[in-house]
């Protein structure tokens, strides 16, 4: 358990993030590319496999045999895993990849999550964030942010995704029209975010990169 104090500045909407468990470091999983969440357990890619954690107990569950190097989503039936230029839609019980779409950035993406009956893809070195048809990967729109963009994710009506910039990272809530920054979550320094997926309520799962963790960070209340 690794609990912080949380500041807020009320002016700009940043507050510092706070981290209210760590899990891993794990075996055969040196590092934590994308993130999600089943309703059960926490899911992230590890470089050659899909590997389930109880949130609970931290213990390591499962793991899918399938080529995981970013990010990855669940739309309450399959996953979805960018692999390299393409993003795998995984079945779960089988282990199967059932169908794949090309990735919007060819081999340079982060983030993805499921929303709205679409998946939405960071864009880790353009900043930018695309929603795309998961049948086709079209591009439907697309959201400029100003730092690089690692995982994304909503929750609420609340459009979150993470950022790791040289040493550091943070978890911030935007405008999804115009990406205006609403709120900040700040990582303390020298922890970085690499994928990012909320639990439906008031934790977010942010992985951790080279570090081989996955953190629970606490998601604030709405500021106005």
């Amino acid at each position: 358990m690794n609990s912080r104090e949380t500041t807020t500045n009320a002016t700009t909407g940043v507050q510092t993030a706070e981290i209210v468990r760590e899990y891993g470091p794990f075996p055969h999983a040196p590092h934590v590319h994308g993130v999600t969440f089943d309703g059960t357990n926490v899911w992230f890619a590890a470089g050659d496999t899909l590997r389930a954690i109880d949130p609970a107990s931290g213990k390591d569950v499962r793991a899918i045999e399938v080529a995981a190097h970013a990010g990855t989503a669940f739309d309450g039936r399959y996953f979805y895993q960018l692999a390299d230029a393409r993003i795998q839609k995984v079945d779960p019980e089988t282990g199967k990849v059932v169908a794949t779409i090309p990735s919007p950035g060819k081999g340079l993406d982060s983030g993805l999550t499921w929303a709205e009956g679409t998946l939405w893809v960071g864009q880790y070195r353009d900043r930018k964030i695309h929603q795309i048809d998961p049948q086709t990967g079209a591009i439907l729109r697309t959201i400029e942010s100003n730092r690089f963009v690692t995982g994304v994710t909503w929750v609420d009506g609340e459009f979150w995704h993470g950022t790791w910039e040289g040493e550091q990272s943070d978890i911030r809530r935007i405008d999804p029209n115009s990406g205006k920054v609403l709120a900040q979550l700040t990582m303390p320094e020298g922890i970085s975010v690499s994928g990012l997926e909320s639990d439906g309520a008031d934790l977010f799962y942010a992985g951790g990169g080279a570090s081989g963790k996955v953190r629970a960070v606490r998601r604030p209340k709405r500021m106005r």
